[in-house]
């Protein structure tokens, strides 16, 4: 619509011009003095109509008059003032008034001309301001983002390595309750042995003393040595001997008389053996019984304290690596920190850059279509009052040329 305007407004401008050099060229030939003398020839007494002159008075109030409807009841430029006190004076003169009109013109001009570079400088600020106020708050949220994921994965690997920790000190604990089991075990093991196998050389010094009596030829003697009776129950403990308060008595005391002949019990003598030899038996099954099962102890304990010593490895050095991760993570963290506190300086720079736009374009953005308005108002007012004071209002003269005429007749 402006387009329009300013082409229509281009076009009656062009037009008004040439009507005015036609107007201006017409007046020049018709006041030439041989077509003065022509006319008074050809027509007498109406010389007077071509000599009719507008008063320079009504020229100056009419143009006061149309620079004043611009400024009534808006905000005009101040230069518009000086401008009338001039039309309104007598003293100053045309060529003095029309330079001010074609100064003020020229200013009007030049200032529509940086209020639109300013209004584009603003309107460009303020799109660029506000694609970096938008970046800015991605970046503040991303940065915030990526703290609270910092953080969370810190608690994460802080609890990671309090669990792997926990799981040292208990499985050191179960390391030591374990050894604490196995010696336990092993000694009570040592001792069933060693009590079996002195049960064992019991029997077995048993048996032989049977012998001695119901079978000779299996008896064992002892060998011929003067001991003490701790060396013998230590003796007797190894295999040897018995020691004298284990044999069973020296030699019997003669029978005493009877009407018939002792005999002795061979036959429940072989079941005693055989009884003797029975215990020996489950005594030597016992025994490598708790072998096996001593044998098959030692080897879970050396297995699990093997697998404990490995397991405690690995735990140890993931500690060490999480412990690395742990670093790592914190110092992403104060990464995210200070530049999150630098982007949050920069965004708080750029919102007060904001402001500061808004002070310097705010006005002129708000009514710079009122002020363009209102200066295209005031340079035609003052292209017409220029026009009227060169003597171009044809309205007006054609209006005097009837006056006279009417005068004349």
């Amino acid at each position: 619509m402006c387009d329009a305007k300013e082409a229509e407004y281009a076009q009656n401008k062009k037009l008004r011009a040439e009507e005015l050099a036609a107007l201006a060229d017409t007046i020049k030939i018709l006041n030439d003095d041989d077509a003065l003398e022509l006319f008074k020839k050809a027509m007498p007494g109406s010389s007077s109509f071509l000599q009719v002159k507008v008063d320079a008075a009504m020229l100056k109030a009419r143009a006061l008059q149309t620079i004043q409807k611009t400024m009534t009841g808006t905000k005009h430029h101040p230069k518009l003032d000086f401008i009338t006190l001039a039309l309104k004076g007598k003293k100053v003169s045309f060529e003095k008034i029309l330079k001010m009109i074609d100064d003020m013109v020229a200013t009007l001009k030049t200032e529509q001309v940086d209020d639109e570079k300013k209004k584009k400088y603003c309107e460009g600020e303020f799109d660029s301001t506000d694609d970096k106020k938008k970046a800015l708050e991605n970046s503040m949220a991303d940065e915030e983002t990526a703290m609270d994921d910092a953080k969370e994965s810190i608690s994460a690997v802080k609890e990671e390595i309090k669990t792997l920790q926990d799981g040292i000190k208990d499985l050191d604990k179960s390391v030591s309750d374990q050894t604490e089991q196995r010696k336990e075990e092993h000694e009570e093991f040592t001792e069933t042995m060693a009590s079996d196998t002195a049960a064992k050389e019991v029997l077995a010094f048993a048996k032989n003393r049977l012998n001695k009596f119901y079978n000779p030829s299996l008896y064992v003697p002892p060998p011929k040595e003067e001991l003490s009776e701790q060396d013998q129950m230590a003796k007797a403990i190894s295999g040897e001997e018995a020691p004298a308060f284990l044999q069973l008595g020296s030699a019997p005391p003669p029978p005493p008389a009877a009407v018939s002949a002792f005999k002795s019990k061979s036959k429940e003598s072989t079941g005693v053996i055989e009884m003797i030899d029975l215990l020996v038996s489950d005594l030597d099954k016992e025994m490598t019984q708790h072998e096996a099962e001593e044998k098959e102890g030692q080897s879970d304990y050396e297995a699990a304290m093997k697998d404990s010593a490995e397991k405690r490895k690995a735990d140890t050095q993931s500690i060490e690596e999480k412990e690395s991760a742990l670093a790592d993570l914190e110092g992403e963290l104060d990464g995210h920190k200070k530049q999150h506190l630098s982007i949050k300086n920069e965004y708080a720079a750029t919102l007060q850059y904001i402001h500061s736009l808004e002070s310097e374009c705010g006005f002129l953005l708000k009514y710079f279509d009122v002020r363009k308005e209102a200066r295209t108002a005031e340079i035609q007012a003052l292209e017409k009052a220029k026009q009227i004071l060169n003597g171009a209002d044809l309205s007006l003269a054609q209006t005097e040329i009837r006056r006279h005429l009417r005068r004349s007749h």
